[in-house]
């Protein structure tokens, strides 16, 4: 029963999200798709890229996928996470100690796992680029904005015009509802995975910041982390 609410719940979500842009879509198809400001509105809804857009070949996806779901960037991230529950002693059940960090980190370490499966996953049904780029603009507020932007949006097409991510949105809540009635304490409902996964996805923004702002090159040590040398897009103008 707890797995049909969770899955309905998913649903809903996924509905929700893709509502505006089912609209959108929908009002191109009324006027025909020849009107222009119709076309200005859905180009400026959400700012597309200025450099020219090579798709990743599968094997690069594949290899940012495990990357970002199993590799030291999240295993990072759960030490972390695990280390801030454990000092609220979140959940108390699971009591405090060598033992009871190792319980936290397994759970967040699942949570992030499950949270880039979903994403990847979705992403590739729904032919989306889940991969972070960062921007070729200056200045702090620009760079902040894209952050933000490309936290809910994903590159479609050989072109790789942004649109609006149902993935993105989804999988920050399928780890942390995955978690709430798979592994914790059977007090925890759906309420508290939404919660969870409010946190999961302002902690997501918090890793877009880091590759945003703290990445120098490919022999930094962010990059040796999660970007360029393992982390990686194609180069501008090859061939995937």
């Amino acid at each position: 029963m707890k797995m049909r609410r969770l899955i309905l719940l998913l649903l809903v979500m996924a509905a929700l999200a893709a509502l505006p842009l089912l609209a959108k879509a929908q009002s191109l198809v009324d006027s025909g798709g020849s009107s222009s400001a119709a076309d200005l509105s859905v180009s400026t809804a959400i700012p597309q890229p200025d450099l020219t857009y090579t798709r990743p070949t599968q094997a690069i996806k594949l290899r940012n996928y495990a990357f970002d779901a199993f590799g030291p960037y999240p295993v990072v991230g759960a030490g972390i996470a695990a280390g801030i529950h454990q000092e609220s002693n979140s959940p108390p059940e699971w009591g405090q100690g060598a033992e009871g960090y190792g319980k936290r980190f397994g759970s967040d370490f699942g949570i992030a796992a499950i949270t880039m499966t979903t994403r990847y996953g979705l992403s590739e049904a729904f032919h989306e680029d889940a991969m972070y780029y960062r921007c070729e603009c200056k200045g702090v507020f620009p760079r902040l904005r894209h952050v933000v932007i490309s936290t809910l949006t994903a590159r479609r097409g050989d072109d790789g015009h942004r649109v609006f991510s149902v993935p993105a949105l989804v999988a920050p809540y399928a780890g942390t509802m995955t978690a709430v009635y798979a592994w914790y304490p059977g007090r925890y409902d759906y309420k508290d995975g939404f919660r969870m996964g409010n946190y999961s996805l302002l902690w997501y923004v918090g890793g877009n910041i880091a590759l945003e702002f703290f990445y120098s090159g490919p022999h930094s040590l962010l990059s040796r982390m999660h970007m360029t040398s393992r982390h990686e897009a194609p180069p501008q103008g090859s061939n995937p």
